[in-house]
């Protein structure tokens, strides 16, 4: 739970920014956004699946770029 508190000298509009930082930092907005509607199951492990490919993909072509580097 995040909790602001307002200082004697502090305005409400500090205070507010204060508190929507953490919030974003805690990913409180995230995971509000991603219960907003029900995931399938299935959809969740095949976008698992895919984001796993797609970095390996990427970390292949970065090791191309390496070894192109070094000459190799």
């Amino acid at each position: 739970m995040v909790t602001v508190y307002v200082g004697e000298n502090e305005s409400l509009d500090e205070a507010l920014r204060r508190f929507n930082k953490l919030v974003e930092r805690e990913g409180i907005t995230a995971k509000v956004k991603e219960n907003m509607y029900y995931t399938k199951p299935s959809k969740i492990r095949r976008e698992k699946l895919l984001k796993a490919k797609r970095k390996m993909e990427k970390k292949r072509r970065k090791e191309m770029i390496r070894l192109k580097m070094l000459g190799y």
